[in-house]
Formats: structure tokens, C-alpha cells, sequence
């Protein structure tokens, strides 16, 4: 199984990405050592705000574009995490 996952930082900036380990992932991206990537390391800590679980890589890596292409915070706010609430 595969997630596509939205991380929230204090500042409201959000991270869009996908793995194959939620849990490992989020950590990895709350570490202050060059495993986080430079943005998530420089803009951190993340918070976990949303997830949906994907069959495959390749699906995951779409949903993961879907989502990235918004290009604004808000669809982000209104198209998934509203949905949750």
C-alpha cells in the first residue's frame, strides 16, 4: 500500500508527498539532520493533516500531482481538509 499525505507547519505551509511508510515518512520529515528534505527541514516541525491510502506507486504519484497542481492553499483547505472536518 501506498499513501499520498498533506503536512501542515506552523506557519500554514503546506507539504504534499507520497510513501510507501506514512509513520517513517512524517518523522523522517521532522528530523533536523539531512535524511528531512532541505525544504521540510528548513519549514518544519509538520503535523499530519490528511492521507489516503493508494494500491500502487504509480497511483499514489498521480493523486500526489493531482494535488500539487491546485498550486494554492486554499483548494487544499477546501477539497480535502474541509472534507474531513
Amino acid at each position: 500500500m501506498f499513501w499520498v499525505y498533506i503536512l501542515r507547519n506552523p506557519e500554514g505551509r503546506f507539504y504534499v508527498g507520497h510513501t510507501d511508510n506514512l509513520d517513517e515518512r512524517v518523522r523522517n520529515h521532522n528530523r533536523t539532520d539531512k535524511i528531512a528534505g532541505k525544504f521540510t527541514r528548513k519549514h518544519g516541525p509538520w503535523i499530519l493533516m490528511w492521507s489516503e491510502q493508494h494500491p500502487d506507486r504509480s497511483s499514489a504519484m498521480r493523486r500526489e500531482r493531482e494535488i500539487k497542481n491546485w498550486k494554492s492553499a486554499r483548494l487544499v483547505r477546501d477539497r480535502l481538509l474541509k472534507s474531513d472536518a
